[in-house]
């Protein structure tokens, strides 16, 4: 039986491209995103077998709806990869104090509350349950203006420690990826000047959550690995 992985933010540049990888290796894929899924969405086109929009991943009630339903489909869940997120660069000064509450449930509170819904499934995997969460190299040293993003990336890197130690006990694995700037079309837009090049692309982030995801990561957990690219 294929293992089944669930994508969290799963309809952005990240989260697809980490569908594909999963589904290139053999996993079944599953798509979770609060935005709507993508207009004439196929099994094809997602590379999923399961995916649905309009989740409101900082509820609980919401989170465990779509991961039973998931379960329910696909018989199992082995895997979840927490991408759903958020990104603001702005000021304290002459910010809002409300971004820091935002970043915060983007960040943090979707990744906590998605993991608290698939729990127990994934405590279940025979093969060993695995969740791997994103947290973000610019969180190891805040620049000016990142300091809303970059406090709840924190919190991310932490509750990704803190998970793995409640879990030490079990046959599940808890890590986080802390990438450097994405190869994605929206940072070439916003940042047209820089040397792409430099960046790392999406493919190098799915591949380290890959691995982490596979039986040969089995003795990796609150492990913080960052992806940097050649930034």
């Amino acid at each position: 039986m294929q293992r089944v992985v669930a994508v969290t933010g799963g309809f952005g540049a990240l989260g697809r491209t980490v569908g594909r990888v999963f589904a290139e290796n053999g996993w079944e894929v599953a798509l979770i995103d609060k935005a709507p899924a993508p207009e004439n969405s196929s099994a094809e086109q997602l590379h999923a077998s399961w995916w649905r929009g309009g989740v409101e991943l900082i509820d609980l009630d919401s989170a465990r709806s779509a991961i039973s339903d998931l379960v329910e489909q696909l018989g199992k869940l082995d895997a979840l990869v927490n991408i759903a997120g958020g990104f603001r660069w702005e000021t304290l000064a002459d910010g809002s104090l409300d971004t820091w509450d935002l970043m915060y449930q983007m960040n943090v509170r979707t990744a906590a509350t998605a993991s608290k819904a698939a729990l127990d499934y994934i405590a279940n995997s025979a093969e060993g349950g695995r969740i791997i969460n994103i947290g973000a190299g610019a969180a190891l040293k805040a620049g000016a203006g990142m300091g809303a993003y970059t406090a709840s990336k924190s919190g991310v890197m932490r509750l990704t420690e803190a998970l793995a130690e409640e879990l030490k006990g079990s046959s599940v694995t808890v890590n986080a990826i802390l990438p450097g700037i994405i190869d994605t079309p929206q940072n070439r837009k916003d940042m047209p000047d820089a040397d792409f090049s430099r960046w790392v692309r999406a493919e190098e982030i799915a591949s380290v959550i890959l691995f982490l995801a596979s039986g040969a990561a089995s003795g990796v957990t609150g492990a913080l690995i960052p992806v940097t690219g050649r930034t």
